[in-house]
């Protein structure tokens, strides 16, 4: 009896934890927001005006190790290359939502 509950217990944390998708915590509406007032003149449609490769679409994030939560907070804080950084325009929960909006679009294929 005891090993069936064992058993039991395991299999619920399991369901619960396993296959709960992470969250994305931050708000793609808000940060949609937010990419079209600060970064879209570069970027519009998942494009990149200043090198035309190193696009947000997809594909080129996964090449670029860039398709991540935390890599893309990194460069939209602290810029790289000819991006600027927005730490000092934006707040930390801005760019969040930022980020959260590029990695949705990115799946969506913008």
């Amino acid at each position: 009896m005891k090993k069936l509950l064992s058993v039991a217990l395991l299999a619920i944390a399991l369901a619960t934890f396993a296959f709960t998708p992470p969250a994305l915590a931050g708000n793609a509406t808000n940060g949609g927001k937010i990419f079209n007032a600060n970064c879209e003149a570069c970027h519009r449609g998942g494009k990149n005006v200043v090198i035309a490769s190193k696009t947000l679409k997809k594909k080129a994030l996964e090449k670029y190790k860039m398709f991540s939560k935390e890599a893309i907070v990194k460069q939209v804080t602290k810029g790289k290359g000819a991006m600027p950084a927005f730490g000092g325009r934006l707040t930390k929960a801005q760019i969040d939502d930022v980020a959260t909006y590029v990695l949705g679009q990115a799946e969506k294929g913008w």
